[in-house]
């Protein structure tokens, strides 16, 4: 009687965990509050000023972050409302987190992403992307826009 082959129990690297996500501040949220409370959630984070010059415009990097499948946080809310905006950051195959609030102080801004943040990264794993949310100062996370055509994972 032949014996039967045993399977091995290791995931291939095809099934294994998922990239963790890399979350992208935008300039207008600053350098260190938003960034060092998401860090110590854990989260992995990257400055606009690390990646791309100061006052680089929307059209250069958002493409650049479609590419990487960074996940971006702002307050920039013509992104999400000015249409051409729209078109690149949906063409580009972004996910977007908008703050709204873009008047609350560097603490309150901070306090907002840190709350959302097990949310966000809900959205950003279980949603098709390109897509649009918005993060309320109490840090609360609310799907806004929602590209169906060509959407990725």
């Amino acid at each position: 009687m032949a014996g039967k082959r045993s399977r091995s129990k290791k995931l291939s690297a095809a099934s294994g965990p998922p990239e963790p996500l890399t979350f992208f501040i935008d300039a207008a949220l600053g350098r260190v509050m938003v960034a060092d409370a998401l860090r110590r959630e854990g989260l992995n984070v990257v400055l606009h000023d690390e990646v791309f010059p100061q006052g680089s415009p929307d059209e250069e990097w958002l493409p650049e972050l479609g590419r990487r499948c960074w996940v971006l946080l702002t307050k920039d809310d013509r992104i999400r409302s000015t249409t051409a905006q729209r078109q690149i950051l949906l063409a580009a195959g972004v996910r977007a987190f908008i703050l709204s609030g873009a008047n609350l102080p560097g603490p309150a801004m901070a306090e907002a992403f840190r709350t959302a943040a097990k949310r966000m990264q809900r959205v950003a794993l279980g949603e098709r992307h390109p897509f649009i949310a918005r993060v309320t100062p109490l840090g609360e996370v609310r799907l806004l826009v929602r590209e169906r055509r060509g959407a990725r994972r």
